[in-house]
């Protein structure tokens, strides 16, 4: 068995993203740039020397300080660079250098992001939710297989064109479902119980899944927010959530097992 160097140069790629992705759940809270300036310490403010930058190993090298003030460095960093390079792995793995696999990637990188910042702050960037949602309706466009659109069989532009339209109703029937959930929410408990971050994010879900597996996203996520939630409510007495990273884990269950939870649902009622 030969080494798989595409998917060693997969996981590489990752950690590299992860160490992007890091800066984007610090700065983007703080409506900075994730540009300018280069990376620094937060603590001393010193640039960060690219041979203390190097993703997953730096961290063991300056074990987990930093080199100029030796404060302790989050170990977040870490572990962001290491799901990140896990998660361009096993996709790698899963879908293999196909069509859909770099707009799975860029979604997901999104929801890193999302999670992350969300369960710090309460928020999820714009940058992150409504930037994805453009990416999903573009990639959509482009690559009809995301919406298992056929790529043969009638006019090219027909099947692009499908593509987009199955994207941009994912789009409104996602992050709408969620919404009217918000506005019920609200009526009912005369507070505001789902933020526009959770609908932008919906609506990022449906742009690159379609509706059926937004909606069946929707509908998972509350299981697993709720156990946290109660756990939440014990802990620390405070009944309010990030609800975002649930929504991302109800969006991966559906990626990956979307179609076979729906085909379990229509047996059970008979539909099929």
């Amino acid at each position: 068995m030969g080494i798989d160097i595409i998917g060693i140069f997969m996981f590489v790629l990752g950690a590299i993203v992860g160490s992007f992705l890091n800066v984007c759940i610090v700065r983007m809270p703080q409506e900075k740039s994730i540009v300018m300036p280069r990376s620094h310490c937060v603590h001393c403010k010193k640039t960060i020397a690219w041979h203390d930058n190097i993703p997953l190993i730096s961290y063991f090298v300056l074990r987990g300080r930093c080199r100029s003030c030796g404060a302790k460095i989050s170990p977040r960093y870490f572990l962001v660079e290491l799901i990140t390079a896990l998660v361009f792995f096993g996709f790698y793995r899963y879908y293999g250098l196909t069509a859909v696999l770099w707009p799975y990637l860029v979604m997901v990188s999104g929801f890193i992001v999302a999670t992350f910042v969300d369960f710090e702050h309460r928020i999820i960037p714009d940058e992150i939710s409504i930037g994805g949602t453009i990416a999903g309706l573009v990639f959509s466009l482009f690559i009809p297989q995301l919406h298992h659109v056929a790529i043969s069989g009638r006019p090219f532009i027909l099947n692009h064109l499908h593509s987009f339209g199955l994207s941009f109703l994912g789009m409104l029937v996602s992050g709408g479902s969620i919404y009217l959930m918000g506005v019920l929410g609200d009526f009912l408990f005369k507070k505001e119980s789902m933020g526009g971050g959770d609908v932008k994010l919906m609506a990022m879900v449906g742009a690159f899944m379609g509706w059926k597996m937004g909606i069946l996203a929707f509908f998972i996520a509350p299981f697993f927010g709720a156990i946290y939630g109660i756990i939440e409510k014990i802990r620390t007495k405070d009944t309010a959530i990030a609800y975002g990273p649930f929504l991302v884990l109800g969006a991966l269950i559906c990626l990956f097992w979307g179609d076979a939870i729906i085909g379990w649902i229509m047996r059970g009622y008979g539909l099929y």
